[in-house]
Order: structure tokens, then sequence, then C-alpha cells
């Protein structure tokens, strides 16, 4: 049997076909955990169902990959760095990025993985007998939609990029980036096939369908047409192909019972990633419960409780908050105000209880309030103009996220897998319309944009805006209320060209240090991927 072997280092991420394949686990009937350790060079290629075991791992890595959020959001408008306005911090504030840089490091390496298992689905999908033709061509429409996700993630961060999609020699250590333009023409390639044959709907949710590839694709092509070789119709296509994935998925009729953990699974997704209650199949959990949160713990009544869990280091930014109009319901479905204590606390051992177990432990009021309103309340009462000074302790606050909460799961001291059990959703209806409208306004269509804007904000109880009002601002102001964690600001901010203006006017930190430039709308080349390639691989030249 011929072996097949892929070498990278993230590029040096192995993946030998005929190895046993143990641990292939996910959750649901598709990625449950299944024992593999009997395939052999004997038998390997002989079962069928060793396939979509194959296909199962390339979901398996897209999931893993989301544990690595670090170069999404912050340094953006709406996150920044969980501190004081003083000193520097290298991705939040762009000061002084090494290509050693973990967080930039472990992106890269993530991506990859997820792109060597979608590529080795393609390498067996000839080669395993007795599978037919259409659990083939499934499986290949499969593999080709993640590997595109994954492949947009890097060039938008990275630039011109190595292009693997074949068969890697073992000994090949010379790697070269291809052009940014030859990685979005093997997307859009590889996403055109994805929908020719995925299915419409799926009977194991979580798989990828025809509109999870079409509102990717429409995404490829929206970014892409901001670009010097952008095709003539791009926003054009991009919006069509939005049009038809709207059709078929119409929004919630509430914003707090879309982001409800009860009903992750409803008519406004297109494609989640799924972790589920089981520990041994969810691998490391979903992270999205501990976005943009602060270290609540230390003040009176609270603790490292389950209820509220642990943050990760970044906070929203005063800008984001400031975004929501009094009736916009989103606010309250996404951000926490109001921080209810979860224990007893008295001033002294034997003193009375001042903060009972579900009073009120911290406040945020949208306006702020007097010191003599503030010193007549037992519980911190935090005004928005101190959000980043030291408010209790040694640390700073300001309203928390609530969008994603997993209260079952338990706190997670760092180095702790954070656990989270929620369905991770990638693509839904509310960020197609919003894909649609900058599509729309950029082809020239600023009423219809307007529509699609309307749609989101109606639901949301926000007041309507006409076609006059629509630009690039807008728009991105929209996203931010309606998509805040759940797609990569950074990525939206470089596409529209908005992200030196947007992070100087709107993040404090990188304000205050003012070193972003333009250069930054790249990352660099992780160095020991540069090292490992003999430097075949050049350095991004802002880091050079």
């Amino acid at each position: 049997m011929k072996q097949t072997k892929i070498k990278s280092t993230a590029l040096i991420y192995i993946f030998v076909i005929n190895i046993a394949l143990s641990g292939l686990i996910g959750c649901d009937d598709f990625l449950e955990e299944t024992n593999r350790t009997s395939i052999t060079d004997a038998n390997g290629l002989s079962d069928p169902d060793t396939y979509d075991q194959f296909v199962a791992e390339a979901y398996n890595q897209l999931r893993e990959a989301l544990v690595n959020f670090g170069l999404d959001h912050q340094g953006t408008d709406i996150a920044t760095r969980e501190d004081l306005i003083t000193g520097v911090s290298e991705l939040n504030d762009y000061v002084n990025i090494n290509p050693s840089n973990g967080t930039v490091t472990d992106y890269w390496k993530a991506y990859y993985e997820v792109i060597l298992a979608a590529n080795n689905v393609e390498l067996v999908s000839g080669q395993v007998q007795g599978l037919s033709d259409a659990a083939r061509d499934l499986g290949l429409a499969e593999a080709l939609f993640i590997r595109a996700y994954a492949y947009f993630h890097l060039v938008e961060n990275y630039g011109d990029v190595p292009l693997v999609v074949e068969e890697v020699d073992l000994n090949a250590l010379n790697f070269v980036k291809s052009p940014e333009e030859q990685v979005y023409d093997q997307m859009v390639a590889d996403l055109q096939q994805a929908i020719a044959g995925l299915p419409e709907t799926v009977t194991v949710f979580g798989r990828a369908t025809k509109d999870a590839a079409k509102h990717l694709l429409a995404k490829v092509l929206l970014t892409r047409g901001y670009k010097s070789y952008a095709n003539s119709n791009d926003f054009e296509e991009a919006a069509r192909l939005a049009e038809e994935v709207i059709a078929n998925h119409p929004l919630e009729d509430s914003y707090a019972e879309l982001v409800s953990i009860d009903n992750q699974r409803n008519s406004e997704v297109i494609f989640s990633v799924l972790y589920g209650p089981d520990a041994l199949s969810r691998g490391p959990g979903g992270v999205r419960h501990t976005f943009f949160k602060f270290s609540y713990d230390v003040y009176p009544g609270l603790n490292r409780s389950n209820t509220y869990g642990r943050g990760n280091g970044q906070m929203v930014t005063p800008f984001f908050i400031s975004l929501f109009e009094d009736d916009d319901e989103r606010e309250a479905a996404t951000l926490r105000r109001v921080v209810y204590a979860v224990e007893d606390f008295a001033e002294t051992d034997d003193g009375p209880v001042v903060i009972a177990v579900g009073d009120t432990a911290i406040y945020f009021p949208k306006v702020p309030w007097s010191q003599a309103e503030i010193d007549s309340k037992v519980y911190a009462v935090i005004n928005p103009d101190t959000y980043f000074e030291i408010n209790f302790g040694n640390g700073v606050a300001a309203p928390m996220f609530l969008k994603f909460d997993d209260p079952t799961v338990p706190y997670a001291n760092p180095g702790i897998a954070p656990g989270g059990i929620r369905d991770a959703i990638l693509m839904r209806a509310g960020e197609t319309r919003l894909i649609a409208a900058e599509a729309y306004l950029n082809a020239g269509n600023a009423g219809t944009a307007a529509d699609h804007l309307n749609a989101i904000r109606t639901r949301a109880g926000a007041s309507v805006i006409q076609a006059n009002d629509v630009d690039l601002d807008l728009i991105l102001d929209e996203s931010a209320r309606e998509l805040a964690g759940e797609v990569s600001r950074w990525m939206e901010l470089k596409r529209t060209g908005k992200l030196m203006e947007r992070v100087l006017a709107h993040n404090p930190h990188a304000a205050l240090n003012n070193s972003i430039e333009t250069c930054h709308v790249v990352r660099p080349i992780p160095q020991n991927d540069i090292d490992a390639t003999n430097r075949s691989l050049i350095q991004n030249s802002c880091y050079q």
C-alpha cells in the first residue's frame, strides 16, 4: 500500500494514513468516540468506515483550532487587554510583535493542522475500497469546505502563505509562500466544488451544508472584492450567494432567544462546531464562555464560580459598550451590567451579612452616578469613566460578556482546558445579512444594504435607518452589536481598510502607544517555521 505522508512544523504536523487512528473523537453521532486501534496496513483502506474517520478528523481539527482565538478580537476597536491604560502589549498594542510570539505561532499551527487533516480526506478518497461514489464525493466536499475556512483565516492574518493542497514529500523542507491571489483562487475553487457536493440539509447537526459553503464563499468574495486582484463581479456575486442563504435561514424572532444556551440549534444557524457534555469526546472544549470578563472574584459576595466562569485577559472597550441604543435588546443579551453575589458577605467574621447570595455585588450604570449615590450602596458601583482604573483590589472592571455563558462548566484555572459545552456558532443568518449589506453597498445599492441592516436592527428593537445612512462605519458598528465574539473582528477591520483608523480611535491601550502601522495588516510568519524550512519561508516585511 502506498504510504502518504504530509509534513510541516505546523507544517511539521505529520499524519500518516496507515497509522492506528485512535483518538479521532468528537460529539454527536458523526464525531462519536470510536476505537480505531485495529486499523492496520493490511485492513486500513479496505474498510469504508475508515473514510468517515478521516472526515471526522477534519471537523475535529477545526474544533480544536477554535481554542486559538487570540488573534481574532484583541487589538481591535471592540476588545482590548484587561489592564490599566499603561504599559505595552505586543498583540493588542502592536508594539514589538515577536515572530516567536506563542499566540501567533499557535494560530498558524492550528489552522495548518486543519488543512492537513482536510488534505488527508482528499488523499485517501480514491484509495478506500468499497466506498460509494456518493460517500466519497460528500466527504471530499466537506473537507474542501473546512480547508477553505482554514485558509481564509491564514491568508487574511498572515498574507502570502504556503499553499499545501496535495501530497508532500516527508523530506521536503523548502516550503515557500504562495501569493494571496493564488490562495484566494484555491479557496474559491474549493468552495465551488463544496457547494456542488454538499447537501441542502443534513440529518446530523454540525456537518456542512450547501448554505454553509455559500455563506463562506460570499464572505471570501466580499473580502477579495477590496483587493487589487479582485474580480469585477465579486461584490455582486457575494450579494447573490448571501441572498440564497438568507432565503433558507430566517432570523430568530428575539436576539435573546437566539443566544440562549437552550436554543443553540435554531433556523438562523448555518454552521456550528459542536462540543457537548461528554468530557472525553469534546476535547479541550469550547472557549467562548471565557470571553471578555474581568477578575470579578475579588469583590465582596463573589468567588471563582461556575456562574460567571473564568476570563481570559481581554475586555470589551468603552466604545463597544457605548454602541447600543437604549431600546436595543442586544445590549442586555450581550453585556452583564449587574453581577449578583454567589456567596454571603459580612464585613467582619462575626458581623451581619451585608451582601447575601442573589444580592447585587457589582453594578455598572450606563449613566455615571454621583459619589453620594455610590457611597449610599453596599455593593460596588463602577462608572463608565473608571472602567480602566483600579476599582477594587488591583484590577480593572467593565461590563462582562454574558452572551456565551456556560454556567454548568466548572471554573477553569489558567492552564486547564476551558471545557465549554455549548456549540460555537460559526455562521448564522445575522452575519449573512451583514455580508449582503456590505456587498450591496460596495456594488452601489445602498437601499438594499439598508434593508438587510434593518432586518437585524428591527429584530433587536433598534431604530430604522435609511439608505443615505449606510456606510462602512455604520456596517462595522452594526456588526459589532450583532456579532461580537462570534467572528474575527480583526479580519473585519482589515477587510474594510479600517483597522488602523478604528484601533487608534477606540482601543485605549493601542491609542496610548500609538504604534500600529499600515504593515500590521499581516502578522509575522512564525519564526520556528522559518527556521525549520531553511528560511525558504520569507518573513513579512514589518517583522524583518
